[in-house]
């Protein structure tokens, strides 16, 4: 994959796909331009049929932490569109937002912030460095988080993610007790070994056939935004490749 991407890195080893954050002087925040690539990113991994599985990770001390403001205030309209975005329920941050088919891995490699948490929540499977840590700044800044907070309350206990949300700044999640809560499936240690252990669970995920996998991603997501019965049957009726529908969290 040789197309150039703003503040990301796509790369293939093997059957594994790899999107990158790669602003690392920034905590790899989210600019204007950034924001515009990550759909195309997303696809063109989603789309490669030799890539089984995508690993989301950052470059740098931190994962993602959400927004880049500074710069996208010199960018009103890209500030604006985003906004936008967020109250339609139209953001196109996440695999979950961009329609992905093929499983995700997000390996978290260091601070996990904001906006950032989406990428935690719309995982498939999330492993992390044991010196990761994940936190939700908005209320200390005067805003409401939602949609991060309500994706990870799918994932674990509501109890902590509340606290994570009404304490802002004040409140962070270690890796290990991100375990503990079910958020995170893996803890690594050293956290040098996260990519190669990213890369190991990738290749071992991929074993099983591309459109296997895709199936039973599908049938998963289908569980969780419908009930039970509904997802049995629409997984079934489709042959197991229909793509998870994006719904308003």
């Amino acid at each position: 994959m040789n197309s150039k991407y703003h503040g990301l890195i796509v790369e293939r080893h093997g059957p594994v796909g790899w999107l990158i954050f790669d602003r690392p002087s920034v905590g790899n925040a989210m600019d204007a331009a950034m924001l515009a690539d990550l759909s195309r990113a997303w696809r063109d991994l989603d789309d490669d049929p030799q890539v089984s599985v995508i690993v989301n990770t950052g470059n740098g001390r931190a994962f993602q932490t959400g927004l880049d403001i500074l710069q996208l205030a010199r960018e009103p309209d890209a500030l604006l569109e985003q906004s936008r975005r967020t109250k339609r329920a139209d953001v196109r941050l996440s695999a979950w937002h961009n329609n992905v088919a093929t499983p995700v891995i997000a390996a978290i490699n260091g601070v996990c912030a904001g906006g950032g948490l989406h990428f935690v929540a719309d995982a498939d499977i999330v492993i992390a460095a044991e010196t990761a840590s994940f936190v939700d700044p908005h209320t200390s800044v005067g805003q409401a988080s939602v949609f991060e907070l309500i994706g990870l309350a799918r994932r674990g206990a509501v109890e902590p993610v509340m606290r994570l949300g009404l304490l802002g700044g004040h409140q962070r999640l270690s890796a290990a007790r991100a375990f503990e809560l079910g958020i995170i499936s893996e803890v690594v240690s050293p956290p040098e070994r996260l990519r190669e252990a990213a890369q190991m669970l990738g290749e071992q995920i991929a074993q099983t056939p591309r459109d296997v996998l895709r199936a039973i991603k599908s049938g998963l997501w289908q569980a969780l935004e419908t009930d039970l019965t509904e997802a049995r049957r629409a997984t079934a009726s489709s042959g197991g490749t229909r793509r998870p529908r994006p719904i308003p969290k």
